[in-house]
């Protein structure tokens, strides 16, 4: 079988399948297998019109089937009984719908739903958690083509429907790189806000409380769980929502941002407390801040995530903290 021949064999397969009983986790497999090749998307296409059109025939084509049983009825009885295998009994639409595959070609076996439905229309999909621990990173491959970065400690859930994509973000930080699609947005819940994608790549983090979207390319559109406007948000922009939903807009370098995708984390006047946190849900070996005033120290500059030792040491030179080992990894102390 040529490749075309393959692709239109698995459409019509895919026509049937989501016809029926179809569930959250057949359209994760049916997203992936268009994506798997160049032509599946236009030989379900073309399996799909072939449908369409057998069904808006479909009447006419059982009446003409009808006609033939009447003519039948008044040949001999030897030929009435060969003409009566043409005429499918009364309410038995979807069977005789089976029985004319052979004449209608690929397709015509899918049930008469199909017919008035948008293939994307499915059940439920049945969610998948993903979940990185201290020090992990992790890349996730969707089946529309989406691909979604998960820093360290981070948690969220992923959910496929027939009718949207979603994404609910419970902690951490991730940065969505996603295929637009007007039909299925792309959609992330976090700290009281949903972020609707309208064709871009941005990073998403909540932590502690506070969220910050930062949009590299494109644009998404934050709104609100509760009630007020949506922010649109174009490239290089931020929206920063704090602990007690106060909003700030700011203009940024979206790589600044992305950076910790590389192995690198990017600061502006941060103070150090904030730094650290961050460096230990990049490390498995812990810092601890010892005087309390220390943390409050602003750091700028760029951080190498090679590993925690040399990560203090070279921030030694830069502030008055000298790092001694502890049990949990390291102590931060003033020089």
């Amino acid at each position: 079988m040529t490749q075309d021949g393959l692709a239109r064999a698995q459409a019509a397969a895919w026509v049937v399948r989501l016809g029926g009983d179809a569930t959250g986790e057949d359209g994760v497999e049916f997203d992936a297998w268009l994506q798997a090749a160049p032509g599946n998307r236009a030989a379900y296409r073309r399996a799909l019109v072939l449908w369409c059109e057998f069904d808006a025939r479909a009447g006419d084509v059982l009446a003409e089937l009808t006609a033939v049983g009447a003519q039948a009825s008044a040949r001999p009885p030897a030929a009435r009984r060969s003409a009566s295998r043409l005429v499918p009994p009364a309410g038995r639409r979807r069977s005789a719908l089976r029985w004319l595959t052979p004449i209608g070609g690929f397709a015509l076996a899918a049930g008469l739903a199909l017919a008035v439905l948008p293939p994307t229309v499915l059940k439920p999909a049945t969610s998948t958690t993903y979940a990185t621990g201290r020090g992990q990173h992790q890349r996730v491959a969707l089946g529309d083509g989406s691909v979604i970065d998960l820093d360290a400690e981070t948690r969220l859930r992923v959910t496929i429907a027939g009718s949207e994509r979603r994404v609910a973000l419970a902690e951490g930080q991730a940065i969505f790189d996603v295929v637009h699609d007007a039909r299925r947005p792309f959609l992330v819940q976090a700290g009281g806000r949903t972020v609707r994608d309208v064709g871009t790549q941005f990073d998403v983090r909540q932590r502690a409380g506070e969220l910050t979207v930062t949009v590299a390319r494109g644009r998404v559109e934050v709104g609100s769980d509760g009630s007020g406007q949506p922010v649109l948000l174009g490239p290089g922009q931020r929206l920063q929502v704090d602990r007690a939903s106060v909003s700030q807009l700011s203009v940024v370098d979206p790589a600044e941002t992305f950076s910790w995708r590389a192995g690198r984390l990017v600061y502006r006047a941060q103070p150090l407390a904030d730094v650290v946190a961050d460096l230990n849900r990049q490390f498995v070996e812990q810092t601890v801040i010892a005087d309390p005033e220390l943390g409050k120290l602003p750091i700028t500059g760029v951080i190498v995530l090679d590993n925690p030792r040399a990560v203090m040491t070279r921030l030694s030179l830069m502030l008055p903290i000298k790092a001694v080992p502890s049990d949990r990894g390291l102590t931060l102390l003033r020089k």
